[in-house]
């Protein structure tokens, strides 16, 4: 079976980084992505995909990445759901991300020049493979108070 999903967009805000009680990063931010289609009207719509980043990956997504960034993120589609204070039963759809490369800067920024090296874009690119030995799906560890959204 495969799940792995590939998007590239613009944060909609800078990320959200908080901590778990046993010290794992989590990252939450949004990527606007814009669909490949016209409506009636020749406008694009745009998709607002939530994104959670894990540990390393989480840390520099937070030291780096700012509203309006261009952002490319691969990963894969989780759905989950859990029961709100008020007793409702709530359904989240979020990308996990397993990669995240740093495109270009937020939309106006002059932070461009400090990313360019030689007339090229630099794009690093993060990822949690070297995990120091931690499994990838720690949602075992995690309750209802540590939901990112």
């Amino acid at each position: 079976m495969l799940n792995k999903v590939i998007l590239i967009g613009r944060l909609t805000k800078d990320p959200d980084v908080r901590y778990l009680t046993n010290g794992t990063a989590v990252a939450s931010f949004t990527l606007a992505v814009d669909r490949t289609f016209k409506d009636k009207d020749g406008q694009r719509g745009t998709d607002f995909i939530n994104i959670v980043a894990w540990r390393k990956t989480a840390e520099l997504c937070g030291q780096y990445l700012t509203k309006g960034r261009q952002t490319a993120v691969c990963g894969r589609l989780q759905s989950r759901s859990y029961d709100a204070k008020d007793g409702s039963k709530r359904y989240i759809t979020e990308v996990v991300a397993d990669e995240v490369t740093f495109l270009g800067t937020a939309s106006g920024s002059s932070q461009g020049q400090a990313m360019q090296q030689g007339g090229a874009q630099m794009a690093p690119t993060v990822n949690d493979d070297d995990n120091f030995g931690i499994p990838m799906d720690g949602f075992s560890e995690i309750d209802d108070m540590d939901v990112p959204f």
